[in-house]
C-alpha cells in the first residue's frame, strides 16, 4: 500500500482524544517557543534579539542570511559598532555600521549616521524624507554575535512561500500522524 495509504490509515484512525493530546502538545511547543522570546527580550533589552542579515550590504563582515544577536543597553552608540534600526515608513530593519556619532553634551539625545560595509555612501538616503540622523528610538539593537548561513532558512521561506507552506503542511502531517 505504500507510505502514503499507511498516512492516509493513520490519519482515519485518530481518535479525539490522541487528536486532542497532539493539539494541547503543539500548543506547548508553541507557547513555549514564545516564552523563550519574550524572555530573551527582556535580558538583552531589545524587541528583535535576533535578525537576519538580508542583503549584502555589509560585507565581507556579515553575508547575507547570517544571524545576528543584538542587545541594547543605556551606554551610548559609538563610532565603528554595527546597529540594527528602523527607519520611519520601512518594516524591514537595516544592519550598517554606526559612522558618525554626535552625542549632545548634559543629554542623552545621539544623533546617529551609518553605512553599509559595501555601500559607497552613506544612508541618509534611506532615512525618512528630510532625515539626516538616527535617534536612539530609530535603533533596535547593537550586533554583539553571529551565526552564519543559519538564516537562509529565513530567506527561503519568505522568498519561494511555497517551501514555508509545504514545510508548515509537513510538520502538522508529522504531528498528527504519531503515535505518541
Amino acid at each position: 500500500m505504500g507510505w502514503i495509504g499507511e498516512t492516509v490509515d493513520s490519519i482515519k484512525s485518530i481518535k479525539i482524544r490522541q487528536l486532542l493530546t497532539q493539539a494541547i502538545t503543539l500548543g506547548m511547543i508553541v507557547t513555549s517557543a514564545l516564552i523563550i522570546w519574550k524572555a530573551l527580550m527582556c535580558v538583552t533589552g531589545t524587541e528583535s534579539p535576533v535578525v537576519v542579515v538580508l542583503s549584502g550590504s555589509m560585507e565581507p563582515g556579515f553575508k547575507r542570511g547570517d544571524i545576528l544577536f543584538l542587545t541594547m543597553t543605556k551606554d551610548p552608540i559609538r563610532t565603528g559598532e554595527i546597529v540594527v534600526f528602523n527607519v520611519d515608513g520601512r518594516d524591514i530593519p537595516i544592519v550598517h555600521r554606526a559612522i558618525k556619532v554626535h552625542e549632545r553634551e548634559n543629554t542623552a539625545h545621539v544623533d546617529v549616521l551609518t553605512k553599509g560595509d559595501n555601500n559607497d555612501v552613506d544612508d541618509i538616503g534611506l532615512y525618512a524624507d528630510g532625515q539626516f540622523w538616527l535617534h536612539r528610538h530609530h535603533i533596535m539593537g547593537r550586533a554583539v554575535g553571529f551565526l552564519p548561513y543559519v538564516g537562509w532558512v529565513t530567506i527561503i521561506m519568505s522568498e519561494k512561500p511555497i517551501i514555508k507552506y509545504i514545510l508548515i503542511g509537513a510538520l502538522g502531517l508529522l504531528v498528527i500522524t504519531s503515535k505518541d
